[in-house]
């Protein structure tokens, strides 16, 4: 009798032994199905895409995704056009326009993901309505993010642009009516919050805000909201045209606009990056 409970108790052990070794065949199986993407990004956008990375949903769409952190703009584009990653996610619609005509690039979006909006910030005045007049503006040196900047002055009402103004390449050189006689002085765009003691106003993208300890809804001045004059600052998931039609490129999207991931940004980066889904081939040929 113990002889037949000793065979039995062998024989579960090894039923068991098979079933975890089938288990881990199974899983090793799955991880070696699931399509890699090397994504670039940089800064918060990189944390938030390590979380998407290290996240069951990612794993569930079958994506096994590796973040390559790079730093600078020209960078992060130019490792895309040299397929060193697959697709990158940093830039707005302006700014991958700007770097096509500069480079002779045909760098394309594949999906929106989010807004940050450019906030004007002061440490001199507390509203748009207390600036005098000669206040020195800093604005950023790049060019989306220069006539993006002009744009939100003239939203908030305190210059005119010319009709003809273009929202990607735009300049203070197209204010026709600069009622204070404001003052611009240009910038390299990370040195906004820093600058801010200096000048008495400073336009400052959200994401060089943030990681300078400001809110654009809590601290700007005044601050964009979405339309037809800042469709040009969605950020967007951008890849090479070859890739455009990617399905697994384009589950990035879907796994960036799910609610655990606005759950994570609500909580580390306090509302300041509004989700946006719109229709990315007609953002992108409406800004051509």
């Amino acid at each position: 009798m113990k002889k037949w409970i000793g065979f039995g108790i062998l024989g579960a052990l090894f039923l068991v032994t098979g079933c975890n070794s089938q288990n881990k065949a199974e899983a090793n199986e799955e991880q070696h199905k699931a399509t890699k993407i090397v994504l670039g990004s940089v800064d918060s956008d990189a944390d938030i895409w390590r979380f998407i990375a290290d996240s069951e949903l990612a794993k569930e769409a079958g994506l096994a995704i590796e973040v390559k952190e790079i730093n600078g703009g020209p960078q992060l584009n130019n490792a895309t056009v040299e397929e060193q990653v697959d697709v990158n996610a940093f830039q707005s619609l302006g700014y991958l326009s700007s770097f096509n005509q500069d480079s002779d690039q045909k760098l394309v979006p594949i999906a929106t993901t989010y807004m940050e909006p450019m906030g004007l910030y002061s440490d001199k005045y507390k509203s748009v309505g207390e600036i005098k007049e000669g206040a020195v503006v800093a604005i950023a040196d790049n060019p989306a993010n220069t006539a993006r900047g002009l744009r939100l002055m003239e939203t908030a009402g305190l210059i005119k642009l010319a009709k003809n103004f273009d929202n990607g390449t735009g300049t203070p050189s197209d204010i026709i009516e600069n009622p204070k006689n404001l003052e611009f002085k240009m910038i390299d765009d990370t040195t906004g919050p820093r600058v801010l003691q200096d000048v008495d106003l400073a336009l400052i993208s959200n994401t060089i805000a943030f990681e300078g300890g400001l809110n654009v809804l809590k601290d700007a001045l005044f601050k964009e909201e979405i339309d037809e004059h800042t469709q040009q600052s969605i950020n967007v998931l951008v890849t090479t045209a070859d890739r455009q039609q990617d399905q697994a490129l384009k589950k990035l999207a879907d796994l960036y606009h799910s609610q655990a991931v606005k759950d994570y940004i609500q909580e580390h980066f306090g509302g300041t990056k509004v989700d946006v889904q719109e229709d990315v081939g007609k953002l992108w040929e409406a800004d051509k």
